[in-house]
């Protein structure tokens, strides 16, 4: 899978998240909110392993432009791990916790808005397919290194369970994705 669908995937994933948590938030379900945290933490670790460790190391030199996004990207990250940790010892619902995590959603939102906005299209035009699917088959491979399903382990699955596991984790673009695209973002774990 080409290393940008691969990480726009892991982003829909994460707006489903977002989405998730806040319906939750109304409705005052600390349980869920809990949950659907520590979701959001093991994610971003894998994810921003995965970019961090691949991604950026393998595309950070193509450009001047691409190379002051992604130092910008690891310092997003950065506030990223801070706010997780800062939010480990504060009880969830409480006021903190949340202000933290709206924070961390926010501030996750923004990241992901601006990679794909400006720095997944310079990547894209300055690399080939070989190049991206190559580095997409590596950040595959990382993940399940980390504990995350492979996208051929995912793809295994009919289509219409792939459909349903979207609709339940509400994963943004499911309606218009492709199996791939699905098999990609849905977590099986």
């Amino acid at each position: 899978m080409d290393c940008l669908d691969l990480l726009i995937a892991d982003h829909n994933r994460f707006r489903g998240t977002f989405k998730r948590f806040q319906e939750a938030q109304e409705a005052e379900n600390v349980a869920e909110m809990s949950s659907l945290s520590n979701l959001l933490a093991q994610d971003l670790v894998i994810h921003t392993t995965i970019e961090e460790e691949i991604f950026y190391t393998a595309t950070h030199d193509l450009s001047e432009e691409i190379g002051e996004t992604i130092d910008e990207g690891l310092q997003e990250h950065h506030v990223a791990d801070v706010l997780v940790e800062e939010m480990k010892p504060l009880q969830a619902g409480d006021p903190e916790w949340v202000a933290k995590m709206t924070v961390l959603i926010e501030s996750v939102e923004h990241h992901i808005d601006e990679e794909e906005a400006e720095l997944f299209p310079s990547v894209r035009s300055a690399t080939d397919a070989d190049f991206r699917e190559n580095l997409g088959q590596k950040m595959d491979h990382r993940r399940s290194q980390m504990g995350f399903p492979t996208v051929d382990e995912r793809e295994q699955l009919s289509l219409d369970k792939l459909k349903e596991l979207a609709t339940e984790q509400q994963i943004a673009g499911r309606s218009t994705a492709s199996k791939e695209e699905l098999a990609a973002a849905v977590d099986t774990r």
